[in-house]
């Protein structure tokens, strides 16, 4: 299982890290933000296929920010394939 970290931008919480398995995203955490919606989309998203987060989330504004927790998270979870699928071309 391959843990990644990624600082946020643009949003209330300042960091994320989370964990790929055979392109499966588990262990969510977001620093900082609002407990109650962080904890919820960790739940809601546990096992959930990677880049079926990336779809779902990616694009979620959060009151004309142009970004959101959820956006934020799909910008981390592609950035991490992009780098899984790197790894596995060398």
């Amino acid at each position: 299982m391959q843990t990644y970290s990624f600082q946020t931008q643009g949003i209330c919480p300042t960091g994320i890290a989370f964990a790929l398995e055979n392109g499966k995203i588990h262990n969510i955490v977001f620093t900082g933000g609002c407990p109650g919606n962080t904890a919820a989309i960790a739940k809601l998203l546990e096992g959930t296929d990677a880049a079926r987060v990336v779809e779902l989330l990616k694009g979620n504004d959060c009151a004309g920010k142009g970004t959101s927790c959820a956006d934020q998270l799909a910008i981390a979870v592609e950035q991490a394939l992009l780098h899984e699928k790197a790894k596995q071309a060398k």
